[in-house]
């Protein structure tokens, strides 16, 4: 099935100032979720940011807080954004096909994938834009939400779906803008 920006919410998962530092290239992590935040903002796709016990763990990065201005914030304690409930009456909510992305990848991100998979929804998860502190246990976390019928795409994938087809006004802007 192809990602439809009408269809789609973006959910970025606690990409947060204390984790972040401890995360396997999170900066490139960071730099891929804001890139993702700016194109579902050009392309009009709502985007989530889940943060999980901010006052423990620091508030979303700045990159990607800048990135993620009109964003709708949820805080939560459970490992799962799914199992906290925070996620009752937004976008992730509301639409069929979650874009997950954060940190990590083998934490929050699996465990609130597999419930929202569970629930019902269509769950892609973006790789380049997913991180843990270990390498190895992010790519555990792929092979065990494949198997559970999430598909693990690349942001570019998610963009490229999201605009569906070249040649038009919203194409060169995100093409100029964010397609590197």
């Amino acid at each position: 099935m192809l990602m439809n920006r009408d269809r789609s919410v973006l959910l970025i998962v606690d990409v947060q100032e204390r984790l972040a530092p401890s995360i396997h290239e999170g900066e490139r992590v960071a730099a891929n979720c804001a890139w993702l935040a700016g194109v579902a903002h050009r392309v009009g796709v709502p985007v989530v940011v889940t943060e999980h016990f901010p006052e423990k763990i620091g508030g979303t990065v700045e990159v990607v807080k800048s990135a993620t201005a009109d964003a709708r914030y949820v805080t939560k304690q459970c490992f799962s954004a799914q199992a906290d409930g925070c996620l009752v009456d937004t976008e992730v909510d509301a639409r069929r096909q979650v874009i997950v992305c954060g940190t990590e990848a083998h934490v929050c991100v699996q465990q609130t994938a597999l419930d929202l998979r569970w629930a019902g929804k269509e769950v892609f998860v973006v790789a380049d834009a997913a991180g843990s502190r270990d390498p190895a246990n992010r790519e555990l976390a792929f092979a065990r939400m494949r198997s559970h019928g999430i598909e693990i795409v690349s942001g570019e994938m998610v963009a490229f779906e999201w605009l569906e087809r070249g040649g038009t006004e919203l194409f060169r802007a995100v093409n100029r803008d964010f397609i590197r």
